[in-house]
């Protein structure tokens, strides 16, 4: 820590760098701002990241967060049951959303496949995707992962999946630049992605000729 910070301080801005894009310089910004100019604000931050902490966990269904045991959008009446759209993070459902493009069900992977930082099919929560296959009555997935390397091979993985099932799978491309993410994605972009969607070619025999 720098001299001249008393130990809260220090503590406040240590604290406030875990949140993404933060470094010190703008953790230390935010902290002079909640104690110089809006202690009220502070407080209120203070007491909405406790409760959130506490009570916000991840939908039943979906893996959506939320503090129900399902979200919003799996117990929504209005929603098309035979759509289900396959994303990485809850950011990515809530831009999916602002575009207006989509109207069906989600499912949020909590990341993509990672085997050199762990995160395989069951970080991902695939046993509980195939159990929907199994279940629901759906019609087809689409396949909203980052255009990404990683993103490419964890929807390659879905489509196999969804095929073994027969359910067609389609992976939204068309505006998505290579190595976007979704959730800095303007609407009208993705609007045009999900509209654009294509289906995903995978060959079954092959994909599980070794298993």
């Amino acid at each position: 820590m720098s001299e001249g910070y008393s130990p809260l301080l220090a503590h406040l801005i240590q604290a406030l760098q875990c949140l993404p894009g933060v470094g010190a310089k703008s953790a230390q910004r935010m902290a002079f701002h909640l104690l110089n100019k809006d202690r009220d604000g502070a407080l209120r931050l203070a007491l909405a990241l406790e409760e959130a902490s506490a009570r916000v966990g991840h939908c039943e269904r979906c893996r959506m967060l939320t503090e129900e045991a399902h979200c919003i959008f799996c117990i929504s009446k209005r929603r098309d049951e035979g759509l289900l759209c396959v994303v990485e993070t809850p950011a990515d459902v809530l831009a999916i959303e602002q575009s207006g493009a989509y109207s069906g069900r989600y499912f949020v992977l909590m990341g993509h496949l990672s085997p050199l930082d762990g995160i395989g099919p069951k970080e991902l929560g695939l046993d509980l995707l195939e159990e929907r296959f199994r279940v629901d009555e759906i019609s087809e997935v689409v396949l909203a992962t980052s255009v990404t390397v990683e993103g490419d091979a964890t929807a390659h993985i879905l489509a196999t999946m969804a095929q073994k099932h027969g359910i067609r799978s389609s992976r939204i491309a068309y505006g998505i630049p290579m190595g976007g993410e979704l959730e800095f994605i303007d609407g009208g972009t993705l609007s045009r992605a999900l509209i654009g969607r294509r289906k995903m070619e995978v060959d079954f025999n092959e994909e599980f000729s070794n298993r």
